[in-house]
């Protein structure tokens, strides 16, 4: 019996020294908080926004199906509607060091200012500490957090999984279909799909 005990013990301990990524991003659930730095140097923390609609967008410039996105002005057009109704919009890069979509302050501010974006932030996150809170998948992989800090929508930006920005046209937007039902007071119909593009390019 005390063996049983010393074993289950261990277990116990075990579950409650698991990483809280396991569960941190599940749909339903407060979006777990998180301290990143932006482009500009200026920290953010998520609960700076309580009150406030979030999105996070990960990104990673040399991925084809970012491309699509951005070489089809839909991202942009996305970051200005809905930050223009409130929301805070960021942009996340979670790429490492010398892996592709990495890149240094500088260089991020003049990619996107080139690319015409209008994030609220481009939070600089090499070490993947943010990417892997979030479980984030995929370049693009879209999070929309509601007022209260609860996670609302996570997966696809759409539902053309593809790099073909001929696509764009006939697409159903997930994350304007999660923003507009959640300001109107409403369910959202799909809170989760398979997020779809390049695999992150994590620090290992």
């Amino acid at each position: 019996m005390k063996k049983m005990t010393i074993v289950a013990a261990a277990l116990a301990l075990a579950v409650a020294a698991a990483p809280a990524t396991m569960h941190a991003s599940k749909v339903g659930a407060p979006a777990p908080e998180f301290k990143g730095t932006d482009s500009k140097g200026r920290v953010h923390n998520l609960s700076d926004f309580k009150g406030q609609w979030v999105v996070l967008e990960w990104h990673n410039e040399g991925c084809p199906y970012v491309a699509k996105h951005y070489g089809g002005n839909n991202m942009q057009k996305l970051q200005k509607e809905w930050t223009g109704k409130g929301a805070v919009w960021l942009t996340i890069l979670s790429s490492a060091a010398g892996q592709q979509g990495h890149m240094e302050a500088a260089q991020a501010n003049a990619y996107f200012a080139q690319q015409n974006a209008a994030p609220t932030a481009i939070l600089l996150d090499p070490s993947g500490e943010i990417g892997r809170l979030y479980d984030a998948k995929t370049t693009p992989h879209m999070f929309v957090i509601n007022p209260d800090g609860v996670l609302v929508y996570n997966g696809a930006i759409d539902d053309k999984p593809t790099s073909d920005k001929a696509d764009l046209a006939t697409a159903s937007n997930y994350v304007s279909a999660a923003l507009t039902e959640g300001m109107e007071g409403k369910t959202v119909t799909t809170a989760t799909s398979r997020p779809y593009g390049c695999g992150i390019k994590y620090a290992r």
